[in-house]
């Protein structure tokens, strides 16, 4: 079996321990590790299945030891001076910044729901937005098999999505130290607020969520709107989607697709209080999704409650299963 080589930038941050976190459990066929992060991080020592490896300052001559891959999740301006680079020395970039993901030549890439994609990149693959991995999975089963008209989308978006400051903001349940991160509390609060406010009066991340789902589903025309709300739960996101549909649809029919599409776990028995929720998520690479029940406001609605992991479905192990895929091509 052929082993690899793999970097990870970022590898001292939430998401890169994470991608370490996971790549400890899938044992994939990698020989060397590289780790990289700021200066400020370099030479601190991260642990990778019983070996012990220095995280070292990310500069342009990282990747000259000739990486197969390379895992970035280190912001948006980092993987605009640097992934060129790793491509260059013939590194496969897979980016968890929102830096490529709209650009027309990367492709933008849940491996359940649009893995052929992939075979169109010129070097580096996009790792879509935490909000919008964990919507894309029951999302494609529907578009699938009824057609999709349109989707609302309401977020209730984890703290640890904002970063450790964010987690810092808080546990800083009296308000004695300075806020970090966030303009308002988010301890006892609700900030309808995530990334910059545009224009138009959407948030960045609102508009990623729309924009994103558009080309992961080959669908510029398709009809969005979303809200999206950071609320003070440490880890994994939440979703009410309202989609209405092309066709319609028996429910039972319709919770038979979503049982069967891959890595989406149905939990909808409201009589027992089961439903998904996020400390059942946490920990976890699948999607949950239940409260599962029409919309009669519409010819043909359905109202989706969808909880994932946001650190992992929503980031390390949705490029870990990208490389993944990629190894065994």
């Amino acid at each position: 079996m052929k082993k690899f080589k793999l970097a990870i930038v970022g590898a001292t941050g939430l998401v890169g321990r994470a991608v370490i976190q996971v790549l400890e459990e899938k044992k994939l066929p990698i020989e060397t590790y590289g780790l990289f992060a700021s200066k400020k991080s370099a030479g601190t020592i991260v642990s990778i299945l019983g070996k012990n490896y220095v995280v070292e300052e990310l500069t342009e001559n990282s990747f000259d030891s000739g990486f197969d891959f390379a895992i970035f999740s280190a912001g948006g301006e980092t993987a605009k001076k640097y992934a060129p680079i790793a491509v260059k020395k013939g590194c496969l970039v897979v980016d968890n910044s929102s830096y490529f993901r709209l650009h027309e030549d990367v492709p933008l890439i849940v491996p359940e729901v649009n893995m052929d994609d992939a075979k169109n990149h010129h070097g580096i693959i996009s790792n879509p937005n935490c909000s919008t991995i964990q919507a894309m999975l029951p999302l494609k089963a529907l578009e699938d098999r009824y057609g999709i008209k349109r989707i609302v989308y309401s977020t209730y978006q984890a703290v640890s999505g904002a970063g450790k400051e964010a987690l810092s903001d808080l546990k800083n349940t009296e308000g004695i130290m300075p806020l970090t991160k966030f303009p308002h509390p988010i301890y006892n609060n609700c900030l309808p607020h995530i990334d910059e406010f545009t224009e138009n009066g959407y948030t960045k991340e609102e508009l990623k969520m729309i924009n994103e789902t558009k080309k992961i589903l080959h669908r510029p025309d398709l009809r969005i709107t979303a809200t999206t709300v950071r609320v003070p739960v440490e880890n994994s996101h939440s979703e009410s989607i309202n989609v209405e549909l092309e066709k319609n649809f028996e429910i039972e029919d319709l919770r038979t697709t979503l049982k069967a599409f891959p890595h989406l776990i149905l939990e909808d028995n409201p009589s027992a209080n089961i439903y998904p929720m996020a400390i059942h998520a946490t920990g976890h690479d699948d999607v949950f999704v239940g409260r599962v029940r029409r919309d009669d406001s519409v010819s043909s609605g359905v109202n989706l409650w969808v909880v994932a992991d946001n650190i992992r479905k929503g980031a390390a192990s949705n490029a870990i299963q990208i490389v993944e895929q990629l190894m065994n091509q």
